[in-house]
Parts: structure tokens; sequence; C-alpha cells
């Protein structure tokens, strides 16, 4: 016969725990359960150690011999036999009390931070997991002793008190105090969040639990994090990594990002990251940085596909199936001469539509809409309006191809032209 009990960590701390005869043991100040869930068979942290403090101080026990008992609504927490807790699980287990009550975690479903005000323990038979976090108002009452008496209260009236919980499985925990646990491995589940989300999951945290946090996501997620986090965000990042993971996060980056990001950095240290970047990155970067702040170039990518007019079609798909690009550098492709000066350009549907043996020079469109590197800003927003366009070639004086600007980079400016003319 399968054996149930469900409790509250809330209802736990500060119980004095007893041997089987009786004997005080101590009062409990922490539950330990596995940091890694992954080991459970129920996919569920498993309950190993509890934290007493004794007449000698506090001391960490296994959870093995204790369990767990209901006598007339009131817990009684006992143990058969008293175990050290080894040092190993010490050092991967998660500290309920010290970790998880009153901190913030992530709600992966709903892609937010919440304050935990409870968790939800079962043992089943003689295991005990932590299954959910409570983050509603009845977690909060029950810590303060009186969520009864108001729950009568409110009945009498037709009324209830919100509960909310979030099961374990769609909880990330941020605040870790324990700071043996792997962070790599313990924010795991971040990792499958939107970068957008992530990002403002990061901006809500404190400056020391934000840089964790962004230090433990792998170099590509962390690149695309960056992407969207603010401007103030962005720059305490970065100083709070190291030159070499910095400049590894910014050589995933596209080119115009990293030179916006720079332009807000002492000259000194951005001479450091550009020195540590990839060559052919940092040379991106540092012409994009010659650029005044209120020009064209300033904004443009140099992430751009140009074929010359004699390139099949065949030729282009080859050339995006090898190398993969960006979405955005889908949103236009250029034509160049010899001297790489722009002389047409050609669409996606252009591509899909024609045939394999087409040459380039057989469906692009001459004489395209461009900017000019040196050109206000502020002039954009009306030239993408007018011609309906997603992406905008930018050329120097010469007419040489030096780049694109996309609509994400002036989006923000048209939307305000637009609510200036209503």
């Amino acid at each position: 016969m399968t054996s149930i009990t469900t409790f509250y960590l809330s209802r736990i701390i500060g119980l004095r725990a007893t041997g089987s005869n009786g004997s005080f043991l101590g009062v409990v100040k922490d539950l330990l359960v596995d940091a890694d869930s992954s080991n459970s068979p129920t996919g569920h942290p498993v309950l190993k150690g509890i934290k007493l403090k004794t007449k000698l101080g506090g001391a960490f026990y296994s959870f093995q011999n204790f369990h767990v008992e209901k006598d007339n609504g009131k817990l009684r927490i006992i143990c058969d036999q008293l175990l050290d807790l080894s040092t190993e699980e010490l050092n991967h287990s998660l500290h309920l009390v010290e970790a998880v009550l009153d901190n913030q975690i992530v709600d992966l479903n709903g892609r937010k931070l919440v304050r935990v005000n409870d968790v939800r323990l079962v043992t089943i038979n003689s295991e005990t997991f932590a299954v959910a976090v409570d983050i509603g108002i009845e977690g909060l009452l029950r810590r303060i002793g009186i969520v009864k008496p108001l729950m009568s209260i409110a009945s009498l009236f037709g009324g209830t008190i919100p509960a909310k919980f979030i099961l374990w499985e769609d909880v990330e925990t941020i605040d870790f105090s324990n700071l043996n646990i792997k962070l790599s491995k313990s924010y795991s589940k971040l990792q499958t969040l939107h970068p957008s989300d992530l990002a403002d999951i990061i901006e809500d945290l404190g400056r020391k639990a934000s840089a964790e946090v962004f230090s433990a996501l792998d170099e590509e997620k962390a690149a695309d994090v960056m992407e969207e986090l603010d401007k103030e965000t962005q720059l305490h990042i970065l100083e709070s990594l190291s030159i070499e993971k910095a400049a590894d996060v910014l050589d995933r980056m596209p080119a115009d990002e990293v030179a916006d990001i720079l332009d807000s950095l002492e000259d000194d240290k951005v001479e450091l990251l550009l020195n540590e970047m990839e060559k052919d990155t940092s040379q991106e970067v540092r012409e994009l940085l010659v650029y005044p702040d209120h020009t064209v170039g300033s904004i443009m990518s140099s992430e751009y596909l140009s074929f010359s007019e004699n390139t099949t079609i065949e030729e282009v798909l080859t050339e995006l199936r090898t190398n993969q690009p960006e979405f955005e550098t889908l949103y236009n492709f250029f034509v160049i001469d010899e001297q790489e000066v722009l002389i047409a350009t050609f669409s996606i549907r252009d591509v899909v539509v024609s045939a394999p043996d087409l040459q380039l020079k057989q469906i692009m469109k001459p004489s395209p809409v461009h900017l000019i590197d040196y050109q206000k800003i502020n002039e954009i927003a009306e030239i993408v309006s007018k011609y309906n366009l997603l992406a905008i070639p930018v050329v120097d004086k010469n007419n040489v191809l030096k780049g694109m600007v996309v609509i994400d980079d002036v989006i923000e400016d048209l939307i305000k032209k637009r609510r200036t003319n209503k």
C-alpha cells in the first residue's frame, strides 16, 4: 500500500526534531534537496538532508532516517537514527530555506521572475520530494500562521484566498546561496527560454545575480541575449566578465550591435576587447566605430550577401545552404561589380521562383534605392516607409557597397514619426 504525506516547508522550519524515543535532537533550520532533479525517478528533487540547530550549533544530517508525521493536523518530525550528511551530498544540494524560500525564481511557463512564499513537499513511501513552489497569497498567510482563520472568514462571504503553485519542473532557481553548485548545471533550464524572455528576466535581477546567470549561458545563447538587453545592463554585464569571455560573446554578435555597445565604453576597455576579438570581426567593428552617432554608417550592418551579375540562381542557393546566414541577411541581396560598386538588388522571392540556371543579371533590379554612409539617421524612416523596404543598401560617396540598414534598426524611429503625425 502506498503511503503519501504532503506538507509545506514553512510548517517544518522551527519544529523540534526528536528521536524515536522522544529525545530532543534539534530545531529544524533547513531542508536540502538534490540540486539535479534528473537523478530522481519522478523528475522532482529528492530531499537529501536536514539542517538542525543543536546545543552544539548547526549540523547537517542525512534525511534517510527522518520521517514526517501528522497528528491531529499537527506535524512532527522524527528520526530513528542520526546519520551525517556526506560532504559530496552537501556540496550538491540546494538549501530550500536559504536558496529558495523568499528568493526569486523563474517561472518557465510564465517567463518571468516570481518570489517564493512556500515550498510544497510530498513523502511517497520512504522518499520525500519537492514538488511545487507556492507564490500565492495563501502561502504568505501560511507563513505567518493566519491562513486557516482567514479562509474560514472568506468562506462565510463566499470568497476564497488565492493559491498559486508552480510545479518544480517549471521552476529555475536564481538566488543560489550554495556556491558549490555548478552554475552551468543549475541554470540549464534557462537555456530553453527565448533570448528576449531571458533578457527581460536578467534585467529584473540584481546586479550580482544577473551577472551570474549571464555567465552560466553558453556563448551562442549569451550573444543572442546580449543583443536583447538594455544598454545599462549590457554595460554592467560586460564589466562583470573577463576580457576573454566578453570578447568571445561579442565575436558571436553582429558587428553593428557590437559597435553600438562599445561606443559607450571607455576607450581603453574598447581597445582591450577589440584586440582580444577575432581579427575579421574586430576590423568590421573598428570600421563602424569611425562613423559619428547621427549617421547611417553608425547603425548599418556589415553582414550582407553580395554576388556578381554572372552568378547563377543555383550558385546563390548553394551559398545560402553552405553559410546559413542570419534571418536579417535574407531581407535583401546585392549585386556588385569587380570594384564592389553596387549595381542592383534581388530578393529571396526572386531566387525561389527563378530557374536554377538563370544568371542574376536576368532577374536583378538595377538602380536600387540606397543610403549614403554619412547620411543622417533621421532620413531613414521616411525612405523605409515610402518604399516599403525591409533592408536598404548603404554605399560610400563612390557608390561602393559598405553594408545595409535593416528595418529593425529604424523601427522605433519610424513609430515615433507616425505617432507625431497623428
